[in-house]
């Protein structure tokens, strides 16, 4: 059945009212026909006949009446709008009934589905309903989906699966609009406005390795993909910049350096060594010991000459995050431990006037049902813990910076410490018990990076690998490999030195990002910086090569956009227009599910469909070159949004 002329606007239809108890509903052409139940007055049938004629028409009218309104990103939530308005004229009496709506995964009979038929039909079909099983539900549905200019046409299939196939003038249309509008009009919209993501989080004297990576990478990610979905993200970095270890790296630096006040990031020199330095004089010096943990009660206490020479270590630190923060292209804010410091004894109190706090074997605990220990939130010592720290950051998250989702963003190995300190806010009625309501919390684990071997990713001496030497070596390669292709002597010095940077950063991150974040991948050089497979060179390569086929034209694209006009008539160039129009619903799914790999496959489909319509569709010369430039262009920005998303600098020449 074909569906004709109007353009969809997000419609959601009023449901039935609860005064009539509607039963039936039959639809045949443009002759509706009611059953109100046996109680029901005559005047009452009267009434409910009339507000169901009523309804329909408004139903079909609104949906048809905003037809005007413009695509505006998310191919599937607009479908499931029209599938919405559909289900109530169909089963009025079924008002909760969601639209099942799903890209087709062969695009064999259809590019979308709508799969509600089989599960309305368990429904309605011991309520004496006219319909004679799962396909004649399905062909109502179709005859009461509103007119819109998005469908092409609409068929059902087996037991009542609606195959839906997208008009391809309007798809045309809509990259049109994109090309003039910008890709920003195709952003999701989600239900939150402001979300908290936690990650990085190295510790304050220790250098930043491997293991920092993925937590950095992904975290930032994630937080491109909430921002580009109009969420407000405050990006906090919870450094480690509090606990018993400053104590030695107090009394070390007064040892070394008796005027602390002239140290600096030279004389102190890698503060790594610095590190293991003082933890060797700390496990051997026992009068070095008791000093380093009188140290601690000082810098607790506020003594302000421990205060600066702890200030001084972070400052060091900080300078050195910096870098690595720099180079990645990672924005962040510091919050670390230390800033919650002020606030852990309120939250404490708060806790315990819910009576959620009890003493065991001299500490204070949260005992939480499912656990087998319980949550220590003061040490024996009157000390306090990560637990603590988390719990306070967590509260003050949800109350001053009014977030509605924070996200945490750590190894998986650390996944029960995060289940324990959300079941007790829970418990403490901070969180509503249905972890996918709002303010929700999540823990974005990750799995461990290996080494070829098999093994944790270490150096041959068996120490962690710093990142920066991991940046440099992805650099160096990837300016060796584009030198061994003699473009040392065709570009300046910057160019190679911007290409190789852009190359080898965005390999190590495209290479971590691909895979599914739970599982463990293995770091290759190797296969990262190869030119072929699912790659960021290949991905940063083929988005150049669209950049040449444009400039080779020798068009002015930016005055095509405004006034070319594209078409989608060969069947590569209509595969290329749909995945492209799936680009909002694929960032949603990334972000609700918290998995950037999705995009990651998105991108890397995105670049195979264009190969295949570049192989099939000739563009500088032939008769559709406008339209085609306008699709070269359009993929372009797309991709160079997902580079964007990941984190990726695109390259423009190769």
């Amino acid at each position: 059945m074909a569906i004709l002329s109007q353009t969809l606007f997000p419609v959601t239809a009023t449901p039935p009212s609860s005064l009539f108890s509607l039963n039936r509903f039959s639809r045949s052409h443009h002759h509706f026909a009611y059953f109100s139940s046996s109680s029901s007055s005559p005047t009452e049938k009267l009434r409910a006949t009339a507000w169901r004629f009523a309804f329909a028409t408004r139903a079909k009218s609104v949906a048809t009446m905003a037809a005007n309104e413009e695509f505006t990103g998310n191919l599937k939530r607009q479908l499931a709008k029209l599938f919405d308005v559909s289900l109530k004229l169909t089963v009025p009496d079924e008002p909760s009934v969601e639209p099942l709506v799903a890209a087709s995964a062969l695009g064999k009979f259809g590019d979308y589905q709508c799969n509600n038929a089989m599960g309305l039909w368990s429904i309605i079909k011991g309520k004496g309903t006219q319909f004679k099983g799962p396909p004649a539900v399905g062909q109502a549905l179709v005859k009461s989906l509103p007119t819109s200019e998005m469908v092409e046409s609409c068929s059902v299939a087996g037991p009542g699966f609606i195959n839906v196939v997208l008009s391809a003038k309007w798809m045309a249309k809509s990259i049109e609009n994109m090309l003039i509008n910008g890709v920003d009009t195709w952003a999701p919209t989600l239900s939150v406005k402001r979300a908290v993501v936690d990650f990085s989080s190295p510790n304050i004297a220790k250098e930043m390795h491997v293991g920092h990576l993925r937590s950095t990478i992904i975290g930032d990610t994630l937080a491109r993909m909430l921002e580009y979905s109009n969420v407000e993200v405050l990006r906090r970095n919870h450094v480690g910049d509090w606990g018993t270890q400053f104590g030695m790296l107090i009394e070390y630096l007064f040892e070394k350096f008796p005027d602390t006040d002239s140290v600096t990031e030279t004389a102190i020199g890698d503060l790594q060594v610095f590190y293991k330095a003082s933890k060797h004089k700390f496990d051997l010096d026992e009068d070095f010991k008791e000093r380093a943990q009188q140290a601690v009660v000082r810098l607790q206490g506020g003594d302000p000459v421990y205060r600066k020479a702890w200030a001084k270590i972070c400052d060091i630190s900080r300078t050195e995050f910096a870098k690595v923060y720099q180079r990645l292209r990672v924005e962040l804010e510091e919050k670390g431990e230390s800033f919650y410091n002020p606030y852990i004894a309120k939250v404490i109190e708060e806790l315990n006037s819910k009576g959620l706090v009890e003493e065991s074997e001299g500490a204070r605990v949260i005992f939480l049902e499912g656990f087998d220990i319980p949550l220590m939130v003061v040490k024996s010592d009157g000390g306090f813990n990560y637990a603590s720290t988390d719990l306070t950051a967590l509260w003050y998250r949800l109350n001053e910076e009014k977030a509605e989702w924070i996200i945490y963003v750590t190894d998986v190995g650390q996944q029960q410490h995060f289940n324990m300190f959300f079941k007790a806010a829970r418990k403490a009625g901070w969180l509503p018990d249905n972890d996918k309501t709002y303010p929700r919390v999540n823990h974005v684990g990750f799995g461990l990076v290996l080494g070829e071997d098999g093994k944790r990713f270490r150096t041959r001496a068996t120490d962690v690998v710093r990142l920066v030497d991991l940046l440099d070596e992805a650099k160096t390669r990837s300016k060796l490999a584009l030198i061994e292709r003699g473009k040392d002597k065709e570009w300046t010095p910057e160019e190679l030195d911007q290409t190789a940077e852009a190359v080898g950063y965005g390999a190590v991150k495209y290479a971590d990002l691909k895979n599914n974040r739970l599982t463990n991948y293995t770091f290759s050089f190797d296969q990262m910086l190869n030119d072929k497979g699912n790659t960021a060179v290949y991905l940063l390569y083929a988005h150049a090569r669209i950049c040449s086929i444009i400039r080779k034209s020798g068009k002015d694209i930016d005055e095509l956009r405004k006034t070319g006009k594209l078409a989608l008539d060969h069947a590569d160039e209509r595969a290329l227009g749909l995945h492209l129009l799936r680009f909002a619903e694929t960032v949603e799914e990334a972000c609700t599910n918290l998995l950037p790999s999705v995009l990651c496959e998105y991108l890397y489909n995105l670049s195979e469909h264009y190969t295949r319509f570049y192989s099939n569709c000739q563009v500088n010369g032939s008769p559709e070159e406008t339209s085609r430039l306008l699709l070269c262009e359009a993929t372009a920005i797309v991709m160079r949004k997902c580079f964007h998303l990941l984190g990726i600098t695109p390259v423009y020449k190769i």
